[in-house]
């Protein structure tokens, strides 16, 4: 039990410096978590509509973070969360690349 709370405590650490890095150095990132608050936005939106979803979902601050961060001109649209993060998993291919192989 100690050492799963030395583990948690150094994980925690990390996190914290790593996201302080991150601002400060002005980064966007994206995980599937992060992403996955946006995914009953109101698509398309524009970038304040997006804000305004996050804060009024209570999604992370990293994703309010992250959206403040977007370039867009005035009034541009998102069509969807590709517009965003390209790489964005869409569906289960993209999680079971060719999961026939590695099945026993």
């Amino acid at each position: 039990m100690i050492f799963e709370n030395q583990i948690y405590k150094i994980k925690h650490h990390f996190n914290i410096i790593f996201f302080d890095f991150l601002i400060i150095k002005n980064i966007m990132y994206w995980t599937l978590e992060l992403a996955s608050h946006l995914e009953d936005a109101p698509w398309p939106a524009t970038k304040e509509e997006l804000i305004d979803f996050a804060i009024r979902t209570g999604a992370p601050l990293e994703v309010v973070e992250n959206l403040q961060q977007l370039e867009n001109g005035e009034g541009e649209v998102f069509e969807s969360i590709e517009d965003i993060w390209a790489d964005y998993p869409r569906d289960d291919e993209d999680f079971y690349w060719n999961r026939d192989e590695y099945e026993l």
